[in-house]
Protein backbone atom coordinates (compact mmCIF):
# COMPACT_ATOMS: atom_id res chain seq x y z
CA UNK A 1 0.00 0.00 0.00
CA UNK A 2 1.72 3.71 -1.19
CA UNK A 3 1.72 6.08 2.20
CA UNK A 4 2.28 9.35 2.65
CA UNK A 5 5.84 8.65 3.28
CA UNK A 6 8.12 6.40 0.94
CA UNK A 7 9.81 4.46 3.94
CA UNK A 8 11.02 5.22 7.36
CA UNK A 9 14.16 6.46 8.45
CA UNK A 10 16.85 4.58 10.53
CA UNK A 11 18.11 5.92 13.73
CA UNK A 12 21.56 6.75 11.91
CA UNK A 13 19.97 8.42 8.98
CA UNK A 14 18.01 10.51 11.79
CA UNK A 15 20.97 12.35 13.50
CA UNK A 16 21.45 15.92 12.11
CA UNK A 17 18.88 16.00 9.29
CA UNK A 18 16.43 19.07 10.19
CA UNK A 19 12.57 18.70 10.71
CA UNK A 20 11.51 19.98 7.26
CA UNK A 21 14.02 16.65 5.73
CA UNK A 22 11.87 13.70 7.88
CA UNK A 23 8.92 15.47 5.65
CA UNK A 24 8.32 13.66 2.46
CA UNK A 25 6.44 16.32 1.42
CA UNK A 26 7.88 18.65 -1.69
CA UNK A 27 4.46 21.42 -1.86
CA UNK A 28 1.12 21.38 -1.99
CA UNK A 29 -0.93 23.00 -4.61
CA UNK A 30 -4.07 23.32 -5.88
CA UNK A 31 -5.44 20.79 -3.62
CA UNK A 32 -3.12 18.03 -4.31
CA UNK A 33 0.44 16.70 -2.28
CA UNK A 34 2.83 16.49 -4.07
CA UNK A 35 6.08 14.12 -2.72
CA UNK A 36 9.76 14.23 -3.03
CA UNK A 37 9.23 11.77 -5.57
CA UNK A 38 7.31 13.48 -7.91
CA UNK A 39 4.45 11.00 -6.91
CA UNK A 40 0.27 12.39 -5.86
CA UNK A 41 -1.87 12.70 -3.01
CA UNK A 42 -5.22 13.73 -2.77
CA UNK A 43 -6.95 13.44 0.55
CA UNK A 44 -11.09 13.09 1.08
CA UNK A 45 -12.53 13.85 4.41
CA UNK A 46 -14.99 11.15 5.09
CA UNK A 47 -18.10 11.14 7.53
CA UNK A 48 -19.23 8.16 9.25
CA UNK A 49 -22.20 6.28 9.66
CA UNK A 50 -23.98 4.12 12.82
CA UNK A 51 -23.96 1.09 11.60
CA UNK A 52 -25.54 -0.83 14.47
CA UNK A 53 -28.36 1.80 14.74
CA UNK A 54 -28.85 0.07 10.60
CA UNK A 55 -31.50 -2.82 10.39
CA UNK A 56 -30.37 -6.01 8.98
CA UNK A 57 -31.63 -5.24 5.79
CA UNK A 58 -29.86 -2.01 5.38
CA UNK A 59 -26.15 -3.61 6.93
CA UNK A 60 -26.24 -5.94 4.30
CA UNK A 61 -27.24 -3.41 1.83
CA UNK A 62 -24.28 -1.36 3.69
CA UNK A 63 -21.98 -4.49 3.73
CA UNK A 64 -22.43 -5.38 -0.28
CA UNK A 65 -22.28 -1.84 -1.55
CA UNK A 66 -18.68 -1.34 0.23
CA UNK A 67 -17.40 -4.74 -1.10
CA UNK A 68 -18.40 -3.65 -4.43
CA UNK A 69 -16.66 -0.33 -3.81
CA UNK A 70 -13.58 -2.14 -3.10
CA UNK A 71 -13.65 -4.66 -5.90
CA UNK A 72 -14.04 -2.41 -8.15
CA UNK A 73 -11.05 -0.47 -7.33
CA UNK A 74 -7.71 -0.86 -9.62
CA UNK A 75 -5.54 1.29 -7.08
CA UNK A 76 -4.30 1.83 -3.63
CA UNK A 77 -6.07 3.72 -1.01
CA UNK A 78 -4.34 4.26 2.27
CA UNK A 79 -7.49 4.52 5.34
CA UNK A 80 -6.49 6.95 8.05
CA UNK A 81 -8.14 7.70 11.03
CA UNK A 82 -6.96 10.68 13.21
CA UNK A 83 -7.85 10.72 17.02
CA UNK A 84 -8.02 13.75 18.98
CA UNK A 85 -9.37 13.88 22.60
CA UNK A 86 -12.59 16.57 22.37
CA UNK A 87 -11.82 20.31 22.72
CA UNK A 88 -15.58 21.43 23.88
CA UNK A 89 -13.60 25.11 25.34
CA UNK A 90 -15.53 27.10 22.47
CA UNK A 91 -18.62 25.61 23.68
CA UNK A 92 -18.37 26.31 27.13
CA UNK A 93 -17.69 29.89 26.52
CA UNK A 94 -20.44 30.01 24.60
CA UNK A 95 -22.41 28.60 27.60
CA UNK A 96 -20.74 31.04 29.79
CA UNK A 97 -21.91 33.85 27.68
CA UNK A 98 -25.43 32.98 27.29
CA UNK A 99 -25.64 32.33 30.96
CA UNK A 100 -24.05 35.77 31.29
CA UNK A 101 -26.48 37.28 29.30
CA UNK A 102 -29.82 35.54 30.41
CA UNK A 103 -32.51 38.02 32.42
CA UNK A 104 -34.28 34.69 34.05
CA UNK A 105 -33.10 33.39 37.05
CA UNK A 106 -34.29 29.97 36.61
CA UNK A 107 -32.88 29.88 32.70
CA UNK A 108 -29.56 31.22 34.07
CA UNK A 109 -29.22 28.78 36.67
CA UNK A 110 -30.44 25.92 34.23
CA UNK A 111 -27.58 27.09 31.59
CA UNK A 112 -25.20 26.82 34.65
CA UNK A 113 -25.84 23.28 35.75
CA UNK A 114 -26.06 22.10 32.08
CA UNK A 115 -22.37 24.07 31.57
CA UNK A 116 -20.92 22.28 34.80
CA UNK A 117 -22.64 18.66 33.37
CA UNK A 118 -20.98 18.64 30.08
CA UNK A 119 -17.35 20.40 31.75
CA UNK A 120 -17.57 17.34 34.05
CA UNK A 121 -18.61 14.62 31.61
CA UNK A 122 -16.08 15.71 29.16
CA UNK A 123 -12.99 15.50 31.62
CA UNK A 124 -14.38 12.47 33.78
CA UNK A 125 -14.84 10.35 30.56
CA UNK A 126 -12.14 11.81 28.50
CA UNK A 127 -14.38 11.61 25.29
CA UNK A 128 -12.23 11.66 22.05
CA UNK A 129 -13.16 12.91 18.37
CA UNK A 130 -12.92 10.53 15.28
CA UNK A 131 -11.52 12.17 11.89
CA UNK A 132 -11.62 9.49 9.05
CA UNK A 133 -10.08 9.97 5.72
CA UNK A 134 -8.87 8.41 2.60
CA UNK A 135 -5.65 9.04 0.58
CA UNK A 136 -5.91 8.87 -3.14
CA UNK A 137 -2.26 8.30 -4.87
CA UNK A 138 -0.86 8.79 -8.09
CA UNK A 139 2.51 7.51 -9.08
CA UNK A 140 3.86 9.02 -11.91
CA UNK A 141 5.80 6.86 -14.31
CA UNK A 142 8.65 9.49 -14.27
CA UNK A 143 8.84 9.83 -10.75
CA UNK A 144 12.68 9.62 -10.55
CA UNK A 145 16.06 12.11 -10.28
CA UNK A 146 16.07 14.26 -13.63
CA UNK A 147 18.97 12.81 -16.14
CA UNK A 148 21.66 15.31 -17.22
CA UNK A 149 20.32 16.12 -20.74
CA UNK A 150 16.85 17.35 -18.67
CA UNK A 151 18.86 19.09 -16.20
CA UNK A 152 20.43 21.22 -19.45
CA UNK A 153 17.70 21.59 -21.10
CA UNK A 154 16.15 23.16 -17.90
CA UNK A 155 19.15 25.29 -17.46
CA UNK A 156 19.22 26.57 -21.43
CA UNK A 157 15.32 27.35 -21.69
CA UNK A 158 14.16 27.75 -17.88
CA UNK A 159 10.99 29.39 -18.50
CA UNK A 160 9.53 26.47 -21.25
CA UNK A 161 10.79 23.82 -18.94
CA UNK A 162 8.38 25.18 -16.43
CA UNK A 163 5.54 25.07 -18.98
CA UNK A 164 5.99 22.04 -19.75
CA UNK A 165 6.31 20.89 -15.99
CA UNK A 166 2.81 22.69 -15.13
CA UNK A 167 1.22 20.90 -18.12
CA UNK A 168 2.38 17.56 -16.81
CA UNK A 169 1.21 18.20 -13.45
CA UNK A 170 -2.53 18.97 -15.07
CA UNK A 171 -2.54 16.07 -16.47
CA UNK A 172 -1.64 14.17 -13.67
CA UNK A 173 -3.87 15.68 -11.52
CA UNK A 174 -6.69 15.27 -13.95
CA UNK A 175 -6.03 11.19 -13.80
CA UNK A 176 -5.55 11.69 -9.94
CA UNK A 177 -9.18 13.45 -9.91
CA UNK A 178 -10.96 10.56 -11.77
CA UNK A 179 -9.79 8.70 -8.95
CA UNK A 180 -11.31 10.84 -6.43
CA UNK A 181 -14.70 11.07 -8.66
CA UNK A 182 -14.56 6.91 -8.92
CA UNK A 183 -14.25 7.34 -4.46
CA UNK A 184 -17.13 9.59 -4.14
CA UNK A 185 -19.09 7.92 -6.45
CA UNK A 186 -18.43 4.57 -4.78
CA UNK A 187 -18.70 5.58 -1.10
CA UNK A 188 -21.86 7.79 -1.66
CA UNK A 189 -23.95 5.25 -2.40
CA UNK A 190 -23.75 3.99 1.30
CA UNK A 191 -24.84 7.23 2.93
CA UNK A 192 -21.13 8.31 3.27
CA UNK A 193 -20.32 11.90 2.82
CA UNK A 194 -16.90 12.82 0.87
CA UNK A 195 -14.88 16.26 0.51
CA UNK A 196 -11.87 16.76 -0.91
CA UNK A 197 -9.95 18.73 1.34
CA UNK A 198 -8.33 21.88 -0.63
CA UNK A 199 -4.92 23.20 -0.25
CA UNK A 200 -5.22 25.22 2.72
CA UNK A 201 -7.28 22.21 4.90
CA UNK A 202 -4.29 19.95 3.78
CA UNK A 203 -1.72 22.28 5.36
CA UNK A 204 -3.30 22.60 8.47
CA UNK A 205 -3.99 19.02 8.60
CA UNK A 206 0.15 17.96 7.54
CA UNK A 207 0.87 21.09 10.40
CA UNK A 208 -1.47 19.25 13.12
CA UNK A 209 0.37 15.88 11.95
CA UNK A 210 4.10 17.29 12.47
CA UNK A 211 3.21 19.49 15.50
CA UNK A 212 0.39 17.67 17.56
CA UNK A 213 1.35 19.84 20.94
CA UNK A 214 0.77 22.90 19.10
CA UNK A 215 -2.43 21.74 17.66
CA UNK A 216 -3.81 20.63 20.84
CA UNK A 217 -2.95 24.00 23.02
CA UNK A 218 -4.24 26.40 20.05
CA UNK A 219 -8.26 26.61 18.76
CA UNK A 220 -6.96 26.82 15.25
CA UNK A 221 -3.66 26.76 12.88
CA UNK A 222 -4.25 29.99 10.58
CA UNK A 223 -3.47 28.18 7.43
CA UNK A 224 -3.10 31.85 5.31
CA UNK A 225 0.14 32.29 7.12
CA UNK A 226 1.80 28.95 6.63
CA UNK A 227 4.01 28.40 3.47
CA UNK A 228 5.37 25.16 2.12
CA UNK A 229 7.74 25.63 -0.70
CA UNK A 230 9.17 23.76 -3.09
CA UNK A 231 11.89 21.79 -2.11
Amino acid sequence: MELLHSRQLTKDESLGKSAQEFVDIAEIKDGVVVLKNNSLRAVLMISSINFDLKSTQEQEAIIATYQGFLNSLDFPIQILIRTRKLDIDPYLELLTEKERLQPNDLLRFQISEYRNFVKNLVETSNIMSKTFYIVVPFALTEAKNDSFLEKLKIALNPKQAKIEREMEFENYKSQLWQRVDHIIAGLSGIGLKITPLGTAELIELFYNAYNPKVADSAERIETEKLEINQI
